[in-house]
């Protein structure tokens, strides 16, 4: 089969309530008042359980099963939830478990332990009163095989387009080939850029009704088997913001009950396929910067490129720029982050190639410009008691300054107000000779803190 992942997905168990009414094994029809009923909703490994006994759900061994008991008289609050398996093979092997204190209207669960590896087992389950020992009809069966061994093999990865070792262009979705390896029993794979794989999971809803999400609802980092025991073709992305280098897939093969088996590393030498980024203006604090982004000419060849994610490494936060017919597009961004920023940038083709991405970054000087003609900086000057003037002026654009604020000695910090230029002057009186730090900062009117600039003087 050929499998293009597209948007990630999660599909929910929406049968669950359909295959519970199936479960059902109807009762007396004029049952007396106050009496067990039968269980409803039935999971084993948080799925929905078969009832058809030539398609089982294959699990570990240790399955934990459950369903939700019922009792007709509402002041009861406690029942025992029974649960009876036996192999498929050896109707007469009928073992029983008891799950006392189960709450009516809730799902109550077991563990069916010390079952045989490759056996198909029938489990069934009914509501006992406590009280008098009354029980409700058995549901009908569901059935499962253990399967405890994980693929024997490592899957053979191959890459056509990109054979070992050789660097390529990108801009078109990689074919991989995935072979089991002689493993008869693969049901799938799963693979992975970053070495993480995901792993089936539940929403418990009310009741602790599950709904099951398996590693096979999403379609970027799983693949079912053409059949059992069959290879796979995908046709894959790079992952979104990857760096220009070899790519490294991991790949692993699933069992039918999602055991894996060893992963098989396979290393896809891509070309960059970065696009270009330009500041169309000076980067200034305070000030929007229009940037121009520019598609590779190799990746825009093979397919148009129609959108741009822009990643402000700082904040985290993501935002897609459309691209024009022929792939360039602009964007501006506002320059309020007092050291400057930095972005990563990928560009999207219409096949659904992800580039590498194309960093840039402005490095912005926000520190005052601090002058004295009374104590110049690192000379002997004045003397205690003998007041001097400082002044203080912006390296940004000055209409955006509030305020001032200073200390000496890292001690009493003072604030002065800006004049509309962003300078101000401010005077102090030496207490102390010798020498003496001074530290300043000014605060936009948008209640920014710029950074810090420092100054040293002598005081005789």
């Amino acid at each position: 089969m050929s499998h293009t992942p597209g948007g990630r997905a999660r599909v929910a168990l929406t049968a669950a309530a359909a295959v519970s009414l199936a479960l059902l094994v109807p009762g007396s029809a004029g049952a007396a008042a106050g009496t067990p009923t039968v269980p409803t909703d039935l999971y084993n490994a948080l799925r929905a359980c078969s009832t058809d006994p030539n398609a089982p759900l294959f699990v570990g061994n240790g399955v934990e099963v459950e369903g939700i008991t019922h009792h007709t008289d509402p002041s009861v609050t406690r029942v025992t939830a029974q649960f009876r398996y036996w192999p498929v093979a050896d109707p007469t092997q009928v073992s029983t478990v008891d799950r006392p204190y189960a709450i009516p209207g809730d799902e109550a669960a077991t563990r069916l332990s010390s079952l045989a590896d490759d056996t198909t087992y029938a489990w069934q389950m009914r509501t006992v009163d406590p009280a008098n020992g009354a029980g409700s009809d058995w549901t009908a069966s569901c059935y499962l095989t253990v399967d405890s061994t994980p693929p024997s093999a490592a899957p053979i990865v191959t890459t056509p387009g990109y054979p070992d070792e050789q660097w390529y262009p990108g801009g078109a979705p990689i074919e991989v080939r995935i072979d089991p390896n002689g493993a008869t029993d693969v049901a799938g794979y799963q693979f992975s850029w970053r070495g993480d794989f995901p792993v089936p999971t539940a929403d418990i809803g009310p009741h602790g009704i599950p709904t099951y999400h398996g590693v096979y609802d999403d379609p970027e980092s799983a693949v079912r088997a053409d059949s059992l025991g069959a290879p796979a073709t995908l046709h894959l992305t790079p992952p979104a913001g990857w760096s220009s280098g070899p790519l490294q897939l991991m790949v692993r093969s699933l069992d039918r009950a999602g055991h894996p088996s060893p992963i098989t590393n396979r290393m896809i030498f891509v070309l960059s396929t970065s696009p270009t980024v330009t500041s169309l203006t000076a980067p200034q604090f305070g000030r929007p910067v229009t940037l121009r982004l520019t598609p590779d000419a190799g990746t825009q060849a093979i397919s148009p490129v129609v959108s741009y994610t822009v990643h402000n490494l700082r904040t985290y936060q993501d935002t897609v720029v459309p691209a024009g017919p022929d792939g360039t597009a602009e964007t501006t961004l506002l320059l309020k982050d007092p050291d400057g920023e930095r972005l990563e940038v990928t560009s999207t083709s219409a096949n659904g190639w992800k580039s590498s991405n194309a960093r840039w970054s402005a490095i912005l000087d926000t520190t005052p410009t601090i002058t004295s003609t009374d104590y110049p900086e690192y000379e002997p000057a004045g003397g205690v008691g003998v007041a001097g003037t400082f002044h203080l002026a912006p390296k940004v654009d000055g209409s955006l300054i509030a305020s001032w604020t200073y200390s000496f000695g890292w001690g009493t910090e003072q604030t002065v107000p800006a004049g509309p230029n962003g300078e101000a002057d401010f005077v102090h009186t030496p207490t102390a000779s010798g020498w003496t730090d001074m530290e300043v900062w000014a605060t936009t009117r948008d209640g920014i803190r710029l950074a810090s600039g420092y100054y040293t003087f002598v005081v005789n």
